[in-house]
């Protein structure tokens, strides 16, 4: 006896009919009645009693009936017990500043409600950090930056790394309110940034990198005041009228009735767009959990961007 005549039969006494049965089970009907008679021929009794409106369960078969729901469910459960006991452990994730302020609450959800089982360590730091630990193997993810230009570089000079292309960011000029007049632009273009005072991170870190490569290609030097690699930091600097910065709107998404103390304009190129890289070790050195975990991040990220929660982002063409 195998589950699959289980499951045919309670089927067909739920619907009351083999040939219905056949459909919802996407069986011939002849194949189905196969099964039914040999199920009866092992048990050696009729389970059910055919007439020309249908089929209804004998004595035996309202018996067999009960005793094969309860079996089928014991079966789903075993499955389930069994997913879920792959899906244990630690998964290590990290994402910088900007990226946790808008993905990291709703990924610690989704987890906890799709794998409860699955312990996340999250780890926020700025992208050169996380580069660097996910080399050590400190860490089973990350969401790391690149330019739409690099990004297809990184992925195939990656080595030994899982890397996909997951959002695109658009970048914005952000300025203490204060220090521009009522009639300052909404956008703005690379050559607009020649006189600015800008408070940047580092160099390693990938948007660094990104606003590097796009003042060379406007031939523009960047007046560089101050570099702080703190997220909060480098924002209170901002805010205090020290300078201006160029940043993802992720970067004021925990600002809250405070970004109405700022001034927002959107940087018009292109390529001076912040793409966020899903990269991790490579498949075979990450555990069940931990492509699961993958699967959910990026799933997080798209239904964020879809559903409006992540201003100034676009789905990348090839996530």
């Amino acid at each position: 006896m195998e589950l699959r005549q289980l499951r045919y039969f309670v089927k067909v006494v739920e619907v009351g009919s083999i040939s219905r049965a056949a459909l919802d089970l996407d069986l011939v009907q002849s194949a189905l009645s196969q099964q039914i008679t040999r199920l009866e021929g092992e048990l050696s009794t009729r389970l059910l009693q055919r007439t020309p409106q249908g089929v209804t369960p004998t004595e035996a078969g309202v018996a067999f009936f009960r005793e094969a729901q309860l079996t089928l469910r014991h079966a789903e459960q075993a499955v389930r017990s069994a997913q879920q006991a792959r899906l244990t452990g630690t998964v290590s994730v990290g994402l910088a500043p900007t990226t946790a302020a808008v993905l990291g609450l709703p990924l610690m959800r989704a987890m906890r409600e799709r794998y409860p089982d699955v312990r996340l360590h999250m780890v926020e730091s700025l992208s050169g950090h996380l580069s660097a630990m996910l080399n050590a193997r400190q860490l089973d993810l990350a969401v790391l930056f690149d330019s739409p230009i690099r990004a297809s570089q990184h992925l195939q000079t990656a080595r030994r790394w899982s890397v996909c292309p997951l959002i695109e960011e658009d970048i914005f000029l952000i300025a203490a309110r204060s220090t521009r007049s009522a009639k300052a632009p909404q956008s703005l273009c690379m050559a607009d940034l020649a006189q600015e005072s800008l408070i940047l991170p580092t160099g390693p870190h990938g948007l660094r990198s990104t606003l590097n490569a796009a003042f060379a290609r406007a031939n523009v030097t960047p007046q560089v005041t101050l570099e702080v690699d703190s997220l909060a930091m480098l924002m209170d600097a901002v805010k205090s009228g020290l300078g201006v910065t160029l940043q993802p709107w992720a970067a004021v998404s925990r600002m809250g009735s405070e970004r109405d103390h700022l001034y927002m304009a959107r940087i018009n190129d292109h390529q001076v767009q912040r793409v966020n890289l899903l990269c991790g070790l490579s498949d075979d050195e990450l555990s069940p959990a931990a492509l699961a975990t993958r699967v959910v991040l990026a799933d997080c990220a798209r239904a964020l961007v879809q559903g409006g929660a992540w201003l100034g982002a676009a789905i990348s063409p090839v996530a």
